[in-house]
């Protein structure tokens, strides 16, 4: 299945984001993952990769491999980093050999080391650029592309993000996947933006479930998302409590999802850290599938 078809005259669709493990132990774990929440029956799975490309061609291996083993659609990710655009086209090639459908197309954060995005020599500068090259030469792929509430950090204002966002979907990205967020505000706001710059691709909110106070303080202030006060203090008062801090993050998730679900969102796309238990719940709360 293909992208297009999961949102396609209505439909709902349920996706899930995960990594390429570096382990044995940590592949073990991300399969035991999945196979929880195929209880759900997403429409899509999607495999990104490490910085600076350092797991690209796990990322397709993982992308067929959870295929043929959960019977489940999948994405593969693809960034302009570190690579040429013969590069890249090789690498469509081989996803195209590999059955893949579906390509994330992202520009990609900087490689360790580097403040800002620097294109590669005989590569691409933008996301932009990336969607045009697959939907031009590999016209087969259906494109995700991502989309951010708060404004990408790089951004000078949201006008500018958003008009951005805009040449993505022009030069062939098929929905719009958002950045984590932690204030529904923030995404209706975005959203009514969306729609009167004339975007009609599908705009499908990303949920990162809270499992860690640190952890998600150190992803925020990576990606640029706010995390509510109230939200903050009702996390700290279980600092020294694992569990609490889960019960917390899963509590406030489902009251997130249900006000977004309400509002008529065509789908929702958790981002799992190839983990099942903050999701699964969740899910099984709202009672919701793809």
């Amino acid at each position: 299945m293909k992208i297009t078809d999961v949102y396609a005259n209505g439909q709902f669709g349920l996706s899930f984001e995960i990594f390429p493990p570096k382990t044995e132990a940590g592949e073990a774990q991300l399969f035991s993952a999945l196979e929880a929440l195929m209880a759900f029956r997403p429409s899509f799975v999607s495999c990104t990769y490490g910085a600076a490309g350092s797991t690209r061609e796990q990322t397709l291996e993982l992308t067929v491999k959870i295929r043929q083993v959960c019977g489940v659609t999948t994405a593969a990710h693809r960034t302009c980093v570190g690579s040429t655009v013969e590069g890249i086209r090789q690498w469509l090639k081989e996803a195209t050999d590999l059955g893949v459908e579906n390509i994330v197309a992202l520009r990609g954060d900087p490689p360790k080391g580097q403040a800002e995005f620097e294109k590669p020599e005989g590569g691409l500068a933008y996301a932009n650029e990336l969607v045009a090259l697959i939907r031009q030469e590999f016209p087969h792929f259906s494109i995700a592309v991502a989309g951010y509430p708060e404004t990408h950090q790089e951004a000078p204002s949201p006008a500018v993000d958003l008009a951005n966002l805009k040449r993505k979907v022009e030069a062939g990205g098929d929905a719009v996947i958002t950045q984590l967020f932690y204030d529904n505000r923030d995404f209706f706001d975005f959203r009514d933006r969306y729609a009167e710059a004339g975007i009609t691709a599908p705009l499908i909110p990303g949920i990162l479930p809270v499992v860690n106070v640190s952890q998600i303080q150190r992803i925020t202030s990576m990606c640029g998302a706010k995390i509510p006060a109230s939200f903050l203090t009702e996390l700290e008062a279980y600092r020294d409590d694992p569990s609490g801090q889960i019960d917390v993050g899963v509590r406030y998730a489902i009251r997130q999802c249900r006000e977004l679900l309400d509002a008529g969102i065509p789908g929702l796309h958790f981002y799992l850290l190839n983990k099942a238990e903050a999701t699964f719940r969740i899910l099984e709360a709202l009672k919701l599938s793809g």
